[in-house]
């Protein structure tokens, strides 16, 4: 089943509840939610205390997408503010088994990410722990780029490696996502996708993600 997961981060910061609610309506069932820190990208973004607000505010599924220098730090403020998942980047520094437990710890879904410079093989080792994996399409920080197809034998790296040892692994596609290039992110074995302006940019938010998931479902 493919999933769309509206990045926030293109959403209208000053109505996040009516937001939220135009993407449930829609059709999606995850919101992606961009953790910036300013140090491990140069963008800033938002903490716990508004995704306790938000969380207040929807059922939907909680997609966290730590972009932090720190992410063991962040679990606990963010799993009590109402993360489902908790995603953290290989690149971060941290300590990648004890950041794994401790999210498993915090009873939510756990991921990793790696970004376009980094090779999907370093996630080998972890994958048997992990519920997803996520490949950035474009460098992280900042919505409205244009997805790098380059990315796309990371996915079907990811995607061989599950069916191969027989895994529920989410493989998530992050970045450029829209009605023309979700075709080629579940080509490759992509099944959760992250749309950030192709979604918020849209006046109607559920007629594009329609579009994605049309897109997607030919590649089925």
């Amino acid at each position: 089943m493919i999933q769309i997961a509206p990045s926030l981060l293109s959403a209208d910061f000053s109505r996040l509840e009516q937001e939220a609610a135009d993407v449930a309506a829609g059709g999606a069932n995850l919101l992606h939610l961009d953790v910036m820190d300013g140090h491990f990208v140069p963008n800033i973004t938002f903490g716990p205390c508004v995704v306790s607000s938000l969380r207040a505010k929807t059922r939907l599924f909680f997609d966290v997408h730590f972009m932090l220098c720190d992410p063991l730090t962040y679990v606990t403020p963010f799993a009590k503010a109402g993360a489902d998942m908790i995603t953290f980047h290989y690149e971060s520094g941290a300590d990648i088994q004890k950041t794994i437990d401790a999210i498993k710890s915090a009873g939510l879904k756990v991921g990793m990410a790696v970004k376009p410079g980094t090779d999907a093989a370093v996630l080998e080792p972890f994958l048997p722990q992990l519920d997803m994996a996520l490949v950035m399409t474009v460098e992280p920080g900042f919505g409205g780029q244009r997805f790098m197809p380059q990315m796309l034998p990371k996915v079907e790296y990811l995607s061989r490696w599950a069916k191969k040892n027989r895994r529920p692994l989410w493989i998530q596609v992050d970045g450029g996502i829209d009605a023309v290039t979700a075709k080629a992110a579940v080509c490759a074995g992509a099944d959760v996708l992250v749309a950030g302006s192709a979604v918020f940019g849209a006046e109607d938010r559920g007629q594009a993600i329609r579009a994605i998931l049309r897109s997607a479902g030919e590649a089925v």
